[in-house]
């Protein structure tokens, strides 16, 4: 007879999913954080990384007659109980939240950016708290640097609307896969500074299929090649990694400042400025639940816990993958 955790499992990752794919739809919001805060980051990336070089080797040592069991070793890392659900619920939550968060952020721009704002700001504990230990005085300049490296990206102003053609339409989509995954850049935000955020948007919602079809591609070719890169740094720079990306989630927040105008120009705060206050402390008290609700129930063993992302297939060493 099956147990409850066989059921709740997927059910959790099926939610964590949807939180990441919901996030995708707010410029300035990057799906990378939400998949920190749920604790499922490292094994995305890590699943990603896998498939991308399961399907690199099954081509490339295919062609050459060396057989696929280099290949086979990369699928079989993949934590596909973990990645299917989890990859269900950003579709369903992408195509659901362009009907409904796109608009709300339009309607109430002051109060949507207030609760996210919160809900990073709450967030940069998920990160400090993977890096561990005391910060070393070069660290912090490193996040520094990166934080102002997000607050300008974030401050550049939206392009208008473009109407582009199915080759930029991949484009756009490899480099905004690339933001997707890296917390505090938002592939969102990404596509409104090339004015390409609300075409894609409406290609959602009119199930556009030649525009969908060409984005897909660009973002699969995108993240591939990104993604390799970024499990290496976890392997092998984790710290340093998740010092970057701590900076880039902090500077990241100059996009969710609450009053701001159409060109992203910072504005003194409003007469709203109370319910902003309180809606971003609904948005912090958010996180921390999550957090802690994901702590509970990894504990119980009712939710996969976060693995170590690692280039090199399990079972393997790292000789066996780069023997030619």
């Amino acid at each position: 007879m099956p147990s409850v955790a066989s059921f709740v499992r997927p059910t959790l990752d099926l939610v964590r999913g949807g939180l990441i794919g919901a996030a995708e739809i707010v410029p300035g919001v990057s799906g990378g954080t939400i998949a920190l805060i749920v604790g499922v980051y490292d094994t995305l990336i890590d699943g990603a990384g896998h498939l991308a070089r399961g399907i690199a080797r099954l081509i490339g040592d295919g062609t050459r007659g060396r057989g696929v069991s280099r290949a086979a070793a990369h699928f079989r890392s993949v934590r596909w109980g973990v990645l299917l659900p989890v990859g269900v619920g950003m579709l369903v939550a992408i195509v659901v939240g362009a009907r409904l968060l796109a608009p709300l952020l339009e309607e109430q721009p002051v109060a949507t950016r207030a609760v996210f704002a919160g809900l990073i700001a709450a967030s940069l504990i998920v990160p400090i708290r993977m890096v561990g230990g005391a910060w070393r005085p070069h660290e912090a300049a490193i996040a520094l640097a990166a934080a102002v490296a997000a607050f300008i990206l974030t401050g550049l102003p939206p392009a208008a609307d473009a109407d582009p053609s199915l080759p930029i339409v991949a484009l756009a989509a490899a480099f905004a896969v690339c933001a997707l995954v890296l917390p505090g850049v938002s592939g969102s935000y990404l596509l409104l500074t090339v004015g390409m955020y609300a075409p894609t948007l409406a290609a959602v919602n009119d199930r556009n299929l030649a525009y969908l079809g060409a984005f897909a591609l660009g973002a699969i070719i995108g993240l591939g090649l990104f993604v390799s890169a970024l499990q290496w740094l976890l392997a092998n720079q984790r710290r340093l990694t998740l010092v970057v990306i701590t900076g880039l989630m902090l500077g990241s927040l100059r996009a969710l400042w609450p009053w701001q105008s159409a060109d992203s120009e910072l504005r003194p705060p409003g007469d709203d400025a109370l319910a902003a206050v309180g809606l971003f402390a609904i948005g912090a008290v958010v996180v921390l639940a999550i957090i802690g609700l994901e702590s509970l129930l990894v504990r119980r063993r009712l939710m996969n816990a976060d693995v170590v992302s690692d280039p090199v297939p399990d079972g393997w060493d790292a000789d066996e993958e780069t023997h030619t």
